[in-house]
């Protein structure tokens, strides 16, 4: 029966086509496989080849792959592969190059002719596909093969048996087995290259795996061998181990140098890695035991790594064992570092472990003074209202309030006042009520309004009758006080509106002028003058108008004392001039009207740069200055002590009078001074250094000159002032409200 598959070819590739079903797949149908074929594909173990052509089989279910053809595949391909019975008679040969076959189904003949074809059979005088010329075989007698691999292991075979060598040429293997009858077990001269490729690639191969063999063993042989030389390290060199090892059998089992020096290179690089095992095993060792070391000196976390390796090196286990030898001082200091952290990582812990306890501590004792502050208030001690000398007394010796002292946070007057604030919160709305009772019933609190009114008063509301009477006594008194503070207020500020009214009524007296007022005017002839204005009207009493009155005659009065004063001075300055001066009248009118020297503050000031002037400049050159004996009053200096003597005796004449009328009276001096004229000599301020009768010169030679020179920048440089205009207007007096106005 026909099979509904069929074989195609797309791109090089093959696939197969159902007929029936119109479906395509790239594997083999079943119908179309051999029994070889069938076999192999119930098996797990698939055949492959490597991209050098190399076979390989895979197990599809373990993903396992092995170079070598496992038994099971070997096994099924032996049973599904029978031996092909092939009946070669002997061939006969007629004139003519013609051969007669054996009888032969001519289905086979057929089916060959169609396979190999007809210009692919070899006959005699022709030639093959590599030009050579061969004798002529019979054909009819080629082994036949169901497929394509038997044919090719068959060839295989042949090259194996012909010991065919992977590095001949393709020429050379036709010569070698072109007689044997398999080699026709491919009928394509192309396969037969190819599967003459493949099999020296497995050749080559198989010498590579031979020789890695080889090579292995040598290997193992010469590391057994350079191991019984214990004189051979790791540092030791193939020109100083040559001469050592020669003599060895093993030594001589290759001829090839190079491969016993790689050899020995190899058994070298092994040597290294062990001795840097061992030495970072040792070093290790030594290292946990300098820990150990270290942690028996008693380190400190503030430790410097100077005393620290002092310590260390002078460490009688850290000098007598050699392997501590193989640290450097850089692997001393990693292990310092390192044991200086977890000390500080411990005081670091222990100081945060301290630290959370005298926290935890801390606020237990704010707890245990909540419930102190919590018991005061359930007995009533606290309220709102309530001040902290009043409760400091009952709480100074209770251990709850003194183990809050001292701690920061929160201290215990804090939490006073927080308990009072609640107690005020509450109070607050309870206020409200009264405040609503108060402004219902229309009554209004007065410092004369007692507890009992404010009582009977709230308990006639029934929002208010059933509130606690110490409630109502601190809103009472609250509310008291601020009433109180409110008359205060508007007493104060009823004086001082009453004190504005009379200074402005007295300036209004002072600056009438028709007729004008004097100090002999009285309160009865004024009265009627003044009665229609309106500062007058503002006064609510004769009283208050009598005291503005009387400001305006005092102050009259003093000017006129003042006036009389200056003319006394002004003819005693005369007398003076006509030469009618006498001594004993004059030393008594000094002693009854003292003359005030206007210009003694600015002497003072002159002397205190002079000297200041004088020593700089003593200090500067070295020179200090004479002794106070040899110094002659001058005419300044007498004059000082006058004029010192002039401001005392002013001091007593004016010690009974007010500081007010006093400040009064030299401002009016000062501005009196101002008005001097320009034409009176200058004080000599003193610009010449003191000491004794001899001056130094300048370098001119003219002491003079030099003097007026000085006079002349000073004159410059201070200028009389000039008298200060002010304003007419009020100024600020005396406490009473007085306002001094300008004359």
């Amino acid at each position: 029966m026909a099979s509904v598959w069929s074989q195609a070819e797309s791109n090089g590739r093959v696939y197969y086509y159902n007929t029936v079903t119109k479906a395509t797949q790239w594997t083999k149908p079943e119908e179309l496989m051999t029994p070889s074929e069938r076999a192999l594909a119930n098996q797990p173990w698939k055949q492959h080849a490597s991209p050098e052509g190399r076979p390989y089989w895979y197990h599809s279910e373990t993903k396992q792959t092995t170079w070598e053809m496992p038994e099971v595949y070997k096994s099924a391909l032996a049973q599904s592969s029978q031996p092909p019975k092939l009946q070669m008679p002997a061939p006969q040969f007629v004139a003519g190059g013609t051969s007669s076959f054996s009888s032969q189904p001519q289905r086979d003949r057929d089916d060959y002719g169609e396979r190999i074809g007809q210009d692919r059979q070899i006959s005699y005088g022709q030639m093959d596909v590599n030009g050579t010329r061969g004798a002529t075989f019979d054909t009819q007698n080629d082994p036949n093969y169901a497929t394509f691999e038997e044919g090719e292991a068959a060839f295989i075979n042949l090259l194996r048996r012909q010991k065919v060598q992977p590095d001949w040429t393709w020429e050379q293997t036709m010569r070698a087995t072109i007689k044997d009858p398999q080699y026709r077990a491919l009928k394509d001269p192309k396969d037969r290259k190819a599967a003459f490729e493949k099999y020296a690639v497995e050749v080559r191969l198989q010498e590579k795996d031979r020789a890695k063999e080889r090579l292995a063993k040598l290997r193992a042989d010469f590391g057994t061998m350079l191991r019984r030389h214990p004189e051979i390290k790791h540092y030791t060199r193939w020109k100083t181990a040559r001469p050592i090892i020669e003599g060895e059998t093993i030594f001589r089992s290759t001829n090839d140098d190079t491969e016993r020096k790689q050899l020995f290179e190899e058994y070298i690089i092994e040597l290294k890695k062990a001795h840097i095992e061992r030495e970072a095993v040792n070093r290790k060792s030594a290292m946990d035991e300098l820990v150990h070391i270290l942690k028996g000196l008693d380190l400190e976390p503030y430790t410097r790594w100077a005393e620290a390796h002092n310590m260390v090196q002078a460490d009688n286990k850290f000098q007598e064992d050699d392997k501590f030898q193989t640290l450097s001082k850089s692997d001393i200091l990693t292990a310092f570092e390192n044991h200086i952290k977890s000390l500080e990582r411990t005081f670091n812990d222990e100081r945060q472990r301290e630290k959370n306890s005298k926290v935890r501590r801390e606020r237990q004792n704010r707890d245990r003074f909540l419930d102190l502050l919590t018991e005061l208030k359930a007995a009533g001690k606290i309220k709102a209202g309530t001040k902290w000398m009043n409760i400091h007394p009952e709480i100074k010796d209770d251990p709850r309030y003194t183990s809050m002292l001292g701690q920061p946070g929160s201290t215990p007057l804090d939490l006073f006042w927080d308990v009072v604030e609640e107690e005020e919160r509450a109070i607050r709305l309870v206020r409200n009520d009264v405040y609503d009772v108060l402004e219902d019933k229309r009554y209004e609190i007065t410092p004369k309004t007692t507890l009992q009114e404010f009582l009977s008063l709230m308990s006639t509301d029934r929002r208010t009758a059933h509130l606690p009477s110490d409630t109502l006594d601190l809103i009472f008194a609250r509310l008291h006080e601020k009433v109180v503070r409110r008359s205060e207020d508007d007493k104060h500020a009823s004086e001082r509106h009453q004190r504005r009214a009379i200074d402005a009524l007295r300036s209004k007296i002072k600056h009438l002028s028709s007729p004008p007022v004097t100090a002999s005017t009285t309160w009865e002839s004024l009265r009627p003058q003044i009665a229609h204005l309106e500062e007058f009207k503002t006064l609510e009493n004769d009283g208050l108008r009598r005291q503005a009155f009387e400001k305006v005659i005092r102050r009259l009065r003093e000017k006129e004392e003042d006036a009389s004063e200056r003319n006394s001075k002004r003819d005693r300055r005369g007398e003076q001039r006509n030469g009618h001066y006498d001594p004993r009248s004059a030393a008594g009118r000094d002693r009854a009207t003292p003359e005030l020297d206007i210009y003694e503050a600015e002497r003072r000031k002159a002397m205190a740069d002079r000297e200041r002037q004088y020593n700089y400049k003593a200090g500067a050159t070295g020179l200090s200055p004479p002794p106070a004996a040899s110094h002659r009053p001058s005419d300044r200096d007498r004059h000082e002590r006058v004029g010192s003597r002039g401001e005392r005796r002013h001091r007593e004449r004016y010690a009974d009078l007010d500081p007010r009328d006093d400040v009064r009276e030299r401002e009016r001096e000062r501005l009196y001074a101002t008005r001097a004229t320009r034409g009176e000599r200058e004080l000599d301020y003193g610009d010449s250094l003191r000491g004794g009768g001899r001056r130094r010169r300048g370098s001119d030679g003219s002491e003079g000159s030099a003097r007026k020179r000085v006079r002349r920048d000073e004159r410059r440089k201070t200028k009389t002032p000039e008298p200060v205009k002010e304003d007419p207007g009020l100024r600020s007096g005396s406490e009473e409200g007085e306002m001094v106005e300008d004359d």
